[in-house]
């Protein structure tokens, strides 16, 4: 690749990403009401992609033997303290520092 194909990968990169960040705020500036539609899919699009993010994570678990058991106990791990803290960051920070201890430690 000669350094011109990269410069210009480089700026279409970065003018992809600058118009997916700023064309939100220019089509529904600040002082106007998002439509409704956009507005329900602020409320329902977080929950889905949690839901996406754990299906895509436990995929290739295998709970028929104790080969997903780091990852049962880390599932159950994040919904006991964030049901307790009611903290996402802290849940799942902690549920993963848990994963990679068990994975690490317990589970070679």
């Amino acid at each position: 690749m000669t350094v011109i194909q990269s410069i210009i990968i480089i700026l279409a990169v970065v003018l992809g990403t600058m118009v997916t960040r700023f064309l939100p705020f220019l089509i529904f500036p600040e002082g106007k009401t998002p439509p409704p539609f956009i507005t329900y899919l602020g409320t329902v699009l977080p929950y889905a992609v949690i839901g996406l993010l754990v299906v895509y994570c436990l995929k290739d678990a295998v709970f028929s033997s104790f080969q997903g058991l780091p990852e049962a106990i880390a599932v159950l791990f994040i919904v006991g303290i964030h049901k307790w803290k009611k903290n996402t960051l802290f849940s799942i920070g902690a549920g993963t520092v848990l994963y990679m201890v068990l994975v690490q430690t317990c589970f070679r």
